[in-house]
């Protein structure tokens, strides 16, 4: 049963997607997009016109193993009756989680402590995830990997990672964290920052396979960064392989936990 309120109620959508048949999180007029998708199912199943707002823009081909997105409505909601029916109408591509009470000032975008990504690399041919995974197969140098790595985590301005003809004005990302994993034949790439530009993972990765094929030096690398400018940096590594993994918030944005 719904009951009138005055004041507006906020909500935090958690959710994951392939990203392989959208155009990227953010609505496109011209092309389907998660945001898109996720609004026209709220319409329908809540009778009302809803715009959702996420915690960031992923590019088309890119995956969310975790999104968070924020929509208001007027009355209160049956969550888990919603869960179920959003994930009944939406395809196999999406799914919903949870949705979140929030508290009505709270935002999905700034107010985000932190975001992680994860990118894929396989060095031996994967036929069964070639959707999920770069494959690369020359031989790396992880003792420049290494090198390169810690280079960009003392970096503070990533203008020379960043998509050009960008709208952004401030290139100052934090990275608290950026690592690798290897398990047999996969690398598994981790970079967690208070925010990220346009491109910029992919371009990072990028940059790093350069490093390590010999394509770019350590001390190349320092003044890539220097210029600011992204015609010196290596190129972006494909879409596919990369996935918003995690979104960091206050804990006393959700108001049922």
């Amino acid at each position: 049963m719904f009951y009138k309120l005055t004041n507006r109620l906020r909500y935090f959508i958690e959710l994951s997607y392939n990203g392989k048949n959208f155009h990227g999180w953010q609505y496109q007029p011209n092309a389907m997009s998660v945001q898109q998708t996720i609004e026209k199912s709220l319409e329908i199943l809540l009778k009302q016109k809803i715009k959702i707002l996420g915690a960031g823009r992923t590019d088309t081909g890119v995956h969310a193993k975790q999104m968070y997105a924020h929509f208001d409505f007027e009355e209160p909601i049956d969550l888990e009756h919603l869960i179920y029916k959003l994930n009944a109408f939406l395809n196999k591509d999406i799914g919903i989680a949870n949705i979140h009470k929030v508290r009505h000032d709270s935002h999905a975008r700034f107010d985000a402590i932190s975001r992680e990504y994860e990118y894929y690399i396989t060095q031996i041919k994967d036929v069964y995830n070639h959707d999920k995974k770069y494959f690369f197969s020359k031989k790396l140098d992880f003792d420049k990997i290494d090198k390169a790595i810690d280079i960009l985590k003392n970096t503070k301005n990533f203008k020379s990672f960043c998509r050009t003809k960008s709208d952004v004005t401030n290139y100052n990302c934090e990275i608290f964290d950026f690592n690798y994993e290897i398990k047999e034949s996969e690398i598994i790439f981790r970079i967690r920052a208070n925010r990220f530009l346009r491109n910029m993972v992919r371009s990072l990765i990028g940059t790093i396979l350069d490093v390590s094929l010999k394509k770019i030096s350590i001390k190349n690398l320092t003044e890539i960064i220097e210029k600011s400018n992204r015609i010196y940096a290596g190129p972006s590594v494909p879409a596919h392989a990369l996935f918003l993994s995690n979104v960091e918030y206050p804990k006393n944005v959700f108001l049922d936990e």
